[in-house]
């Protein structure tokens, strides 16, 4: 698990009704009940810090305090930066507790010269945790290379202090712990570390419910890939929609516009001269290229081809229609084309599926149920477990991301399996999914995977339905709906 994944896992715990504050508490009562399981009553030194990793710092004082254990305590850093709210509630907790008649010494160390030799049975790192950025900073610096020349027993709260919780890699110095009690999931850093610096690691269940990671929640919004503040045009992803014919003029536009609310730079549509002026028209924002004749032919595959390679990902089939040389064209450029591509609507009905299999780039197809018959020959079951049974083989044999929409999306590439549960009766009408698919392609042209950027444009695509149907109830249209998926990304 990746610090990440970690951070979405406690924000989404907290939308089915555990609060951060319980997760800590346990968190922390864990580190206490490997104190004391392990020894007698004796000294303990706690390093915490004023993150969420002080936090449970904070917590195992207060339990080990209850079971006679003298504890000595020290806080680096100011009070002030306590930013969280569960560790700052725990802070004044032990701070009213050390005004009290108990063997608690605490003391707040924001200069590394008051730091001093350790001389305890067991020293306690609740200093960084997962909160790692670059060179140590003081007063943690100092305390580290105190606690890693102390004789006692260390042991590191959820990572070691300075080890890099994604690489397991020490950019800086990080604490030598002999114990690394590590909460929910093993994170990937500890897995690829030295055991100089992580020892024996222990993982501790918190009470986090698995549906918090199988159920897509605002957490996962801290996937999202930020902007850099020194970025060019361009540099945040360009995207490339394919569609329209002569009946639908509509759906390719609502593809680019959603595309661009995803924060990408630009958008380029491909659409035949039937509907290319009246896709300009509506949005000077969309760079439209005129293809030939009514519908999507083979004539036009050399020229989207060569738009293919000036942008970071490809959305094909909003409105394509399902004309015989429509679909030649489509398996022509399915080939030809080497960008991370999404294929939706008519392209379903109309992509030879083995070609599948021979793609390398990263491939998105986002079926309801009927269009995952028409794609793949196979029925989705009514059973929800059975639904993503076959939804990940499915993925797995082809080595694509399928997004299953319905009451219940599932979103699955045959190694992971999620299911977005955000969208309303309302998203019935037309236009919907082809704001799924310019999201979805968006997000793969920033840079996230397939897979990822399916989930995150899932639970944003039907979070921006949600919002639009407190407004309208069910009475909107994909165009009221994309006005909200600024606000459904917050």
């Amino acid at each position: 698990m990746t610090p990440k994944d970690m951070w979405a896992v406690d924000s989404n715990a907290e939308e089915f009704g555990i609060p951060k504050s319980a997760l800590m508490e346990n968190a922390g009562k864990s580190v206490a009940d490997h104190i004391i399981d392990t020894l007698d009553p004796c000294k303990v030194t706690i390093f915490a810090g004023t993150g969420g990793n002080g936090g449970d710092g904070f917590v195992a004082a207060r339990h080990l305090l209850n079971n006679d254990y003298k504890v000595d305590l020290f806080l680096l850093g100011n009070s002030n930066k306590i930013r969280s709210n569960e560790t700052l509630h725990n802070w004044k907790a032990i701070r009213n507790i050390s005004l009290g008649i108990n063997s608690l010494n605490l003391e707040v160390i924001e200069d590394s010269n008051m730091l001093k030799k350790v001389n305890s049975p067991v020293i306690v790192d609740a200093m960084l945790g997962t909160g790692i950025r670059g060179k140590i900073k003081e007063p943690v610096s100092s305390a580290i290379d105190i606690i890693n020349k102390s004789n006692g027993i260390k042991i590191a709260v959820d990572v070691p202090s300075g080890l890099d919780p994604l690489t397991g890699k020490v950019p800086d110095k990080a604490v030598e712990a002999d114990f690394t009690l590590t909460f929910h999931k093993i994170k990937i850093g500890l897995k690829h570390a030295k055991i100089r610096y992580v020892g024996n690691i222990i993982l501790y269940d918190i009470g986090i419910p698995e549906e918090a990671e199988t159920f897509l929640g605002k957490g996962d919004l801290l996937r999202i890939a930020k902007r850099n503040i020194a970025s060019h045009k361009g540099n945040n992803g360009t995207v490339l929609v394919v569609g329209g014919s002569q009946d639908y003029s509509g759906a390719p536009m609502l593809a680019g516009l959603s595309a661009f609310k995803s924060g990408v730079d630009l958008v380029y549509i491909a659409s035949p001269r039937s509907v290319a002026s009246t896709i300009r028209s509506y949005s000077p924002d969309l760079i439209v290229n005129t293809l030939t004749d009514e519908f999507i032919v083979d004539e036009d595959v050399e020229k989207i081809v060569g738009l293919s390679k000036k942008v970071d990902s490809v959305v094909i089939g909003c409105g394509m229609g399902r004309d015989e040389e429509t679909a030649s064209a489509l398996n022509e450029l399915v080939e030809e084309i080497k960008k991370p591509m999404l294929f939706d609507a008519d392209a379903l009905k109309l992509l030879d599926v083995d070609l599948i299999k021979k793609i390398e780039s990263d491939i998105v197809v986002t079926p309801h149920k009927a269009e995952f018959k028409a794609l793949f020959g196979l029925d989705i079951p009514e059973e929800l477990e059975n639904k993503i049974d076959i939804i990940s083989k499915v993925s797995k044999e082809y080595g694509c991301t399928v997004l299953l929409k319905g009451v219940l999306d599932i979103i699955s590439n045959g190694k992971k399996t999620r299911i977005n549960k955000t969208g309303n009766p309302g998203m019935t009408v037309g236009g919907t999914g082809d704001c799924l698919a310019g999201l979805v392609g968006g997000l793969m042209a920033k840079g996230h995977d397939g897979f990822e950027s399916a989930c995150l444009g899932a639970y944003i695509n039907g979070r921006a339905g949600d919002m639009a149907s407190k407004k309208y109830e069910y009475h909107f249209t994909a165009s009221d709906m994309i006005k909200y998926i600024d606000d459904a990304f917050r």
